[in-house]
């Protein structure tokens, strides 16, 4: 490997329309009762609703002025529940151009949250060329906002304003609402130490795990840690390499597997992406807020991988590892951890290359130390794999995106933000102004 990209996504700048907060008469009171919590579907579900204009028929001054700026939503309203939500349309090259936000409720009660920002622009994707963009398959998308248990939701969408006219917004726009689904047995105790490996209850799950099967035993919900020595050896035994092959290479982080936080691989594609190689890594943070704890991470992984690929219309996860704000690493797309897994995480520079997304939203918040150690570590021991130095500079060509043009050459850091290799504020000041000092750390960690 020869570089890493870290990304974040940036909130889209838009000026939005004032609009009454308070819900409509009597919408407060249509809550479920307490004493009846809603079923769960244990998988996960997905549900779709149609984007409106907003004041379009109605009379009043407000109205009026809603409808001129073009504004879409949907008005207050009560939800199966649901923890995760984005917005998407049809044409997966098209720009929402505007200002997206989003209220909800707290499930069995009346807390309603204040206005929460929905990022854009969701510049972690396949590239272009990419088979899962095939065939119109993969849609346009914001980021996800996770949003916690929640049984009503409100929405508007404000567009840019273009030569005095708001902008004309993609067709087909819909508010998905995603709901991950129950805990299963294997996503339980992440934090607090894995149960024991249990037999993959289906085809796709055995193929998931057998790609790890060097690493840990088949079902396994983790992979272990693995002390400098022992990952250099056990790299060698794996490649059939002589000693001293590999003489840069950080200890193996402990990484919590898909069994681990509970991936129902029935969703994704059953065959595996490779590139032919791991050359650079691109660090992301997810963009979905930081309104979680480290017990939710699991729940977070499955709603993001639902929207991924039920929403999106990609193959898998895009992100080849997440991170949490507890430093607890996850592997993300199928395929095996040491493997040159291809993701969907960087327009135009997916092709030897992995993509580190930290949950969170670190545009003006400070990434908790233990996420910031954790790419470090987890960098130092994958690029080590491909004899990368994370202090050095990587040559990848692009695919096409929206900084470097397809077929140019471009010259970026082993270990660099998204906005290095796309024109976008992903992934977060504070936690790009962290790359520096990461790069330092993960060569240290490889013995350089």
């Amino acid at each position: 490997m020869r570089a890493i990209f870290v990304t974040s996504l940036g909130a889209a700048c838009a000026v939005a329309l004032a609009l009454p907060l308070a819900l409509p008469a009597g919408a407060a009171a249509a809550r479920p009762a307490p004493s009846s919590p809603p079923d769960r579907a244990v998988p996960g579900t997905t549900r779709s609703l149609p984007v409106e204009r907003l004041g379009a028929a109605a009379g009043n001054t407000s109205d009026r002025a809603a409808a001129a700026a073009g504004l879409r939503g949907l008005s207050a309203r009560k939800v199966q529940p649901f923890s995760l939500l984005g917005v998407v349309w049809d044409d997966g090259r098209a720009e929402l151009r505007g200002q997206v936000q989003v209220r909800t409720r707290t499930t069995g009660t009346d807390i309603w949250s204040g206005w929460q920002e929905v990022q854009a622009h969701n510049d972690d994707a396949p590239d272009l060329d990419a088979a899962e963009r095939r065939g119109s398959r993969a849609r346009g998308s914001t980021a996800p906002l996770w949003v916690g248990d929640s049984d009503a939701v409100q929405l508007r969408i404000t567009p840019e304003t273009v030569d005095r006219a708001p902008a004309t917004l993609p067709g087909g726009l819909r508010l998905e609402l995603v709901d991950p689904g129950d805990e299963p047995e294997t996503a339980r105790g992440v934090h607090a130490g894995p149960p024991a490996p249990l037999a993959p209850a289906t085809p796709e799950a055995a193929a998931s795990s057998a790609v790890n099967a060097q690493l840990a035993p088949l079902g396994a919900t983790e992979i272990p840690a693995l002390d400098k020595a022992a990952s250099r050896n056990d790299v060698n035994a794996a490649d059939g390499s002589p000693a001293g092959a590999h003489p840069y290479i950080g200890p193996r982080p402990r990484m919590v597997t898909r069994a681990g936080w509970g991936a129902d691989e029935s969703l994704r594609e059953k065959a595996f992406a490779y590139t032919s190689t791991v050359r650079a890594a691109f660090v992301h943070h997810s963009a979905s807020g930081n309104n979680y704890t480290c017990a939710q991470a699991p729940s977070v992984l499955r709603a993001i991988y639902r929207y991924h690929v039920k929403t999106s219309g990609w193959r898998d996860m895009g992100y080849n590892f997440l991170v949490d704000k507890c430093g607890t690493i996850y592997e993300g797309r199928a395929g095996g951890v040491a493997k040159p897994v291809m993701g969907a995480h960087t327009l135009g520079f997916n092709h030897d290359s992995m993509g580190v997304a930290v949950l969170g939203t670190f545009t003006t918040i400070e990434p908790p130390q233990p996420a910031v150690d954790a790419i470090a570590a987890l960098t130092a021991w994958k690029l080590g794999l491909y004899g990368a130095d994370p202090q050095d500079i990587a040559r990848l060509k692009s695919s096409g995106g929206n900084r470097f043009k397809k077929g140019v050459e471009a010259k970026l850091h082993v270990i660099s933000g998204h906005r290095d290799g796309f024109n976008t504020q992903c992934p977060g000041d504070r936690l790009y102004d962290k790359l520096g000092a990461t790069r330092i750390a993960a060569a240290q960690l490889q013995g350089r």
